[in-house]
């Protein structure tokens, strides 16, 4: 099994495992799932005579596309084609088929009838992929030497990742950049350095961190690198309609920008908030005036207290309730008080780091019990380490303890 694994290479960037039989020859294999651009395809097996000459094809795990199949080969999901480039050609894996593939192309706003699809030309042989597992190997010298030159040219900006085309003549690189970069005398060293046709491409923090991957503060793996291709912005509001303190260190993610997770439950939250009312005034009562100290938007229920410095003793009222609290105050009627509710609650939220007492694993010592000078101890009464003292029976035999004593023989 070791051997098994050392020979076999994961390559999740493209979703396939590549290894070499036992006469040499290479086999890359389609690895279903293991790339973040992967679509479940819930329709397998049906065919649709509209959509039988469309495919969809993936690169690396910045691009993926439709294209059309007019090499007369019979083609299917897991195949190696090699499909038309604008320059040459690429080599790419066929991710999906059938009517998915016109669910994708409608999505994507693309028409069959008025697009011109690149085209698929035949499927990949062993020399196709021979050459372009080494154009794969030359992408990470190339990034690491293209990093050193932007930096020689004193370029305020940052290589991030770099494909090559299947056929090893043309380089996608992937940058960085805060400003515009003037990038004339950057692609003429490129050039020359690499002997390649060269491609920039901006893209953002979020999707470097994509390309990078890593793991969240949750323990799993980061969002942009494992489902999410398309960005969406966001804004403190996410996190302040969630309650959340807006600590920079804790809102940002690996890339520097806000989590893309604070939008995860934001529409719960704007819903739920709607519905709780603002209170701008303590509320009055016939035995005084209550505060608002904290508020559960999910379970729209409002913690409040007589002591506005104090969380000791809250009271929990639905929001319905305090809409009818706040109207009654204001036609100058005050309810009886908080204090006929059941219970004082104490809202879940408070147990964090902290509530519990540091000192709840310590030993308890018992204190011991001073005796007066002069003063025997009680019937009864413990011994320093847990033994009992047995109650002198004075009455034994009718005589004290001094003539029982006498009474005893002499040792000879």
């Amino acid at each position: 099994m070791d051997t098994d694994n050392e020979i076999k290479q994961f390559d999740c960037s493209r979703g396939c495992t590549v290894e070499r039989n036992d006469d040499g020859s290479l086999c890359c294999t389609y690895r279903q799932g293991c790339c973040k651009l992967e679509v479940y395809d819930w329709l397998p097996g049906v065919k649709q005579e509209q959509s039988k000459d469309y495919f969809e094809v993936r690169f690396k795990n910045t691009r993926k596309g439709i294209y059309v199949n007019t090499s007369g080969q019979t083609v299917k999901t897991g195949d190696m084609v090699i499909v038309e480039a604008a320059n040459g050609h690429d080599l790419g894996i066929v991710t999906l088929e059938g009517p998915m593939v016109m669910r994708q192309m409608k999505w994507k706003r693309i028409d069959p009838a008025t697009t011109e699809f690149k085209r698929i030309y035949r499927k990949a042989k062993i020399f196709d992929l021979e050459k372009w597992q080494e154009a794969i190997g030359r992408e990470h010298e190339t990034m690491i030497r293209a990093r050193q030159i932007a930096e020689e040219l004193g370029l305020e900006m940052k290589i991030g990742d770099v494909e090559f085309q299947g056929d090893g003549t043309k380089a996608i690189f992937y940058y960085i950049a805060d400003g515009r970069v003037d990038f004339r005398q950057l692609i003429k060293v490129f050039a020359e350095e690499f002997r390649i046709r060269i491609e920039m491409k901006q893209i953002g923090a979020r999707q470097e961190a994509g390309l990078i991957g890593g793991l969240g503060v949750c323990g799993r793996e980061l969002c942009c690198s494992n489902y999410i291709s398309s960005f969406q912005s966001i804004s403190t509001v996410a996190a302040r309609c969630q309650d959340l303190s807006l600590n920079p260190q804790k809102l940002a993610g690996q890339c520097g920008k806000l989590k893309c997770c604070l939008n995860y439950e934001t529409a719960s939250y704007i819903d739920a908030s709607s519905r709780i009312p603002k209170v701008t005034a303590p509320l009055e009562f016939q035995d005084g005036q209550a505060f608002l100290m904290k508020t559960d938007i999910l379970k729209e229920t409002m913690y409040f207290s007589y002591d506005p410095n104090s969380f000791s003793n809250l009271y929990a009222l639905p929001a319905s309730d305090v809409k009818e609290i706040i109207a009654m105050n204001r036609n100058g009627v005050k309810p009886e008080s908080l204090k006929t509710e059941p219970d004082v609650t104490a809202p879940e939220f408070v147990s964090a780091v902290g509530d519990d007492s540091i000192t709840r694993f310590d030993e308890t010592r018992k204190k011991k019990k001073r005796q007066r000078q002069g003063k025997p101890a009680r019937s009864g009464q413990q011994k320093e380490g847990g033994e009992r003292r047995e109650p002198r029976d004075r009455k034994k035999d009718g005589r004290g303890p001094k003539q029982q004593k006498q009474a005893q023989p002499k040792q000879e």
